[in-house]
């Protein structure tokens, strides 16, 4: 399967067992309502289950099979259940911690209007966030087009909002100050734990999701501790209680992950963040099934698609943004092809570059939203840069690419 194929791939199974989890996770909440706990307490008893339901499973995982781990058809980087290496602490740390931070604010979202329709929507205004990231840490700008595309998927989750009779002022800071935040953080260092290499081979997604999960239950219990300790009495009840519903929650919920995970160290978090935001759409026959999307009159009903339908196209756009080259660049004589390489190397869109015999003496990949953008930031540069005889562009078409 081609690079590209595989991306897609990965990040669409993942949006749609994430529609599911979703689902479940409205279900729970409504269950914990009921029984007068609070989001805290959804939160505790589903990193509580998750702990050793995810050490199961990655136990499970790591059984050899012919010679390879069965987890490796998942991930073929995976071999066995390891522990966190120096190298990679930090990184679980900081998202072990968003993500705690994030689990409670999303099911506080979740608790206040019910229905998960509404509730993914608002996630995707991450991509704003995750944007400002990559312009900053990856060399690459985001062109006017990717900032439509994010505004449009923001004002899709605002209309989301709308179309419960008002604007809820407190559902919107919460879903910009804490959940998207804190999402973003947990997307760009999981996918810096996936670009990490321990020895010949990548950083596996299976790993790397486990002790997400093991980190987070750490983190979580111990601001319960700080906020309220009755809190976590409930949690453990709650987890006993519900153990079956909560295994099968947090089952899916790994499975999802992981391939969003393996996804994140293909492409770019906010290209892989776009596409997984189709779960917007598969979450709709389930909203439908829970009875809880047909609950306002026409005009909300209206407002409430129309946002929908702003999200799909932002994101979509999004996605399909991107443009790939190669740089066939000649050198006048008596210039460095080192220090023209570490020049060259400096232009933003630029993803790698290599000295090569024959006809060209360097070779440089370039990735950008658009041939305008490439023109502006790499051609340009390209121009400045003294001491190259010629170059040429040649735009892919198609690639194959190893996985």
């Amino acid at each position: 399967m081609r690079k590209k194929y595989l991306f897609y791939v990965l990040a669409i199974v993942s949006s749609f067992i994430l529609a599911i989890v979703a689902t479940m996770d409205s279900t729970i909440c409504f269950i914990f309502h009921q029984n007068s706990w609070n989001y805290w307490v959804c939160a505790l008893a589903v990193f509580l289950v998750g702990a050793p339901i995810t050490l199961l499973i990655v136990f499970i995982l790591s059984l050899p099979i012919n010679g390879k781990s069965l987890g490796s058809k998942l991930d073929p980087s995976f071999k066995r259940i390891r522990l966190v290496k120096r190298e990679e602490l930090s990184y679980h740390l900081l998202a072990g911690a968003a993500n705690a931070i994030q689990t409670a604010g999303y099911y506080l979202i979740l608790s206040r209007f019910g229905d998960p329709s509404m509730a993914l929507p608002f996630n995707q205004i991450v991509i704003l966030y995750l944007l400002s990231i990559e312009s900053i840490a990856e060399k690459n700008n985001p062109t006017m087009a990717e900032l439509q595309c994010a505004i449009i998927v923001t004002f899709g989750a605002v209309m989301s909002s709308l179309s419960m009779g008002g604007l809820d002022i407190k559902a919107l800071l919460i879903v910009f100050l804490i959940i998207n935040p804190g999402w973003c953080v947990v997307s760009i260092y999981q996918r810096k734990l996936k670009l990490l290499k321990f020895g010949d081979k990548p950083n596996d997604s299976i790993n790397i999701r486990f002790w997400n999960v093991i980190f987070s239950t750490i983190f979580v219990v111990l601001i319960a501790l700080i906020v309220d300790k009755s809190l976590l009495l409930q949690a453990f009840y709650a987890a006993s209680k519900y153990f079956p519903l909560l295994g099968v929650l947090m089952s899916l919920g790994f499975f999802s992950y992981v391939l969003y995970i393996r996804a994140l160290g293909i492409g770019k978090a906010s290209v892989t963040q776009a596409i997984r935001a189709s779960s917007i759409i598969f979450v709709i026959p389930f909203s439908i099934l829970l009875g809880r999307f047909f609950y306002a009159d026409s005009l909300h009903l209206l407002i409430k698609l129309m946002g929908i339908v702003l999200v799909i196209l932002g994101i979509t756009s999004l996605s399909l943004t991107d443009v790939k080259a190669y740089l066939f660049i000649n050198v006048k004589q008596g210039y460095s092809k080192g220090v023209l390489m570490e020049k060259i190397w400096k232009i933003k869109g630029v993803e790698s570059i290599a000295t090569i015999a024959g006809g060209t003496d360097l070779i440089a990949k370039v990735r950008t939203r658009s041939l305008g953008k490439g023109y502006e930031r790499v051609i340009r540069r390209l121009e400045e840069v003294e001491g190259i005889e010629e170059f040429k562009w040649q735009s892919i078409l198609k690639e194959w690419e190893e996985i």
